[in-house]
């Protein structure tokens, strides 16, 4: 049966541990725009297949190769392997943190033999055993919230981590998707130029042929076969090109960079635009944002931080005990086997040191004003992201319009003008400048085409799609 004092102390103890110091975290108020402003963002169109927040928005391109692609990269880049890890790591750290709740428990035993000599003893040798086993526990009062605040601040700096590979993802993911189109891009253009060089090489023939029947001079045939290497000149420079692409998306998905070349150098079609794109609010974007929610978490644990640093104001009480043995054997009549208990609790209060706990008060305030910008400025970031994006997107897609139509028409021209120089209705330069044209707007399109992908996967990036829930698989020597 409890007395009254000790109840009176529980009492006390419960309402003094819910006692916090500090000033608590309250998540910043932002006036953000209802709407993107980006022109044209309504002709984007919203589409349930293509949503900005789809985890898997490269399935909207309809590429099986990229979709594979994306797979292997989340299961085994490097930088999102190291990314875990960093999260396992203050994972780890989490859990230490929350032992401070509870008594520290440790055990320690000393056994030893002292052989005394009869100089050491007096003249009488002797031979001392001894064998202390002891159990000792020291458990810091919270009473100010200095381990709770530590806590918080580290769950906070673990779920930044999160974040910060949440947003390793959403990198990962556009690197791949980019690379990829510009690969398939990079071939399309290859495409034009060999089918160009082609052309190009039947009219060299036929000006040689006219030549060599007396119809022509030589100074045509200097223009056909100028017009000729100025195109086969472009293909080393594609090649390369190809080969550099390839080579990226082997290491990105954790490969040497030679173990994708004969998968991918199986010329394919860029792969088709997505139909719609919803790119939400800019409320929408800020909660999504993985690296706009790391920035929150790390303001959170900052003013954490400030919790910490001003709890130093008060006394911090540790309890500590011990519960051991003293076992003594010697040549002397006083050896045997005590018990040993201590209880004590200690009080450290720095208020002597008031100047130095300010100072770090202050420290500690300023940087949570920094970690405030830093937020803020997350934030700004991601809309001018995405406002970019939606612009480039929009506008690339009128370009790709008009290009189709330049290089359908050029086409066309290109082969009149060769069915009209064979019949001998026009001169050699006509040919010549329609196959240059031609070559010129056919490469503008299959570039403009390869951007707009792009652009694309740009918009997707900004508005953090491809954030899938697959991890990759721990870091060599497992997780803790």
């Amino acid at each position: 049966m409890l007395n009254r004092k000790s109840i009176l102390a529980t009492v006390l103890l419960l309402g003094l541990t819910a006692c916090s110091v500090g000033p608590r975290y309250k998540q910043p108020t932002l006036a953000l725009p209802q709407q993107f402003t980006a022109p044209d963002t309504a002709s984007i169109g919203v589409s349930p297949h293509a949503d900005a927040s789809d985890p898997e928005f490269w399935h909207s391109f309809n590429d099986p190769e990229l979709s594979s692609l994306v797979q292997r990269a989340l299961t085994a880049n490097n930088d999102l392997r190291a990314a875990l890890a960093h999260y396992d790591s203050a994972n780890a750290l989490l859990r230490e943190a929350k032992f401070d709740r509870y008594p520290t428990v440790t055990m320690s035993t000393n056994v030893g033999r002292q052989k005394f000599s009869s100089f050491q003893a007096f003249g009488y040798p002797r031979n001392n055993r001894f064998f202390n086993p002891e159990i000792n526990a020291s458990w810091e009062l919270d009473f100010f919230g200095r381990v709770r605040h530590n806590i918080e601040a580290q769950r906070q700096r673990t779920l930044a981590d999160a974040s910060d590979l949440a947003a390793m993802q959403v990198t990962v993911v556009g690197d791949v998707a980019s690379t990829y189109i510009d690969l398939r891009g990079r071939q399309e253009l290859l495409r034009v130029a060999l089918e160009n060089v082609e052309n190009q090489q039947e009219t060299v023939r036929l000006v040689n042929a006219t030549y060599s029947a007396g119809r022509g001079t030589q100074f045509d045939t200097a223009r056909a076969r100028a017009l000729l290497e100025t195109t086969t000149s472009r293909i080393p420079e594609l090649l390369a090109a190809i080969a550099l692409d390839e080579h990226r998306l082997a290491v990105l998905c954790g490969l040497s960079p030679d173990a994708l070349v004969s998968e991918l150098e199986v010329a394919r079609p860029l792969p088709a635009l997505p139909g719609s794109i919803n790119p939400g609010t800019p409320a929408d974007l800020v909660r999504r944002r993985p690296d706009v929610s790391a920035s929150e978490e790390r303001l959170h644990a900052a003013t954490e931080q400030i919790g910490i640093a001003t709890a130093d104001l008060f006394p911090r009480v540790n309890f500590a005990g011990l519960i051991g043995l003293n076992e003594f054997h010697g040549d002397t009549p006083f050896d045997g086997v005590s018990a040993v208990n201590l209880a004590e609790l200690n009080i450290d209060w720095s208020f002597l040191d008031r100047g130095r706990v300010r100072a770090r008060i202050a420290a500690s305030r300023a940087d949570g004003d920094a970690q405030l910008v830093q937020y803020q400025q997350s934030v700004l970031l991601a809309l001018e992201d995405v406002e970019n994006a939606l612009v480039s997107y929009a506008r690339s897609q009128d370009r790709d319009v008009q290009l189709q139509l330049a290089a359908k028409d050029s086409k066309r021209a290109a082969d009149l003008a060769s069915v009209r120089f064979k019949n001998g209705a026009t001169g050699l330069l006509d040919l010549l400048d329609a196959q240059r044209v031609e070559l010129q707007a056919e490469d503008a399109y299959a570039e403009s085409h390869s951007n707009s992908a792009l652009s694309a996967v740009l918009l997707y990036k900004s508005l953090a799609g491809g954030w899938p829930q697959t991890l990759p698989p721990a870091a060599k020597g497992g997780r803790p």
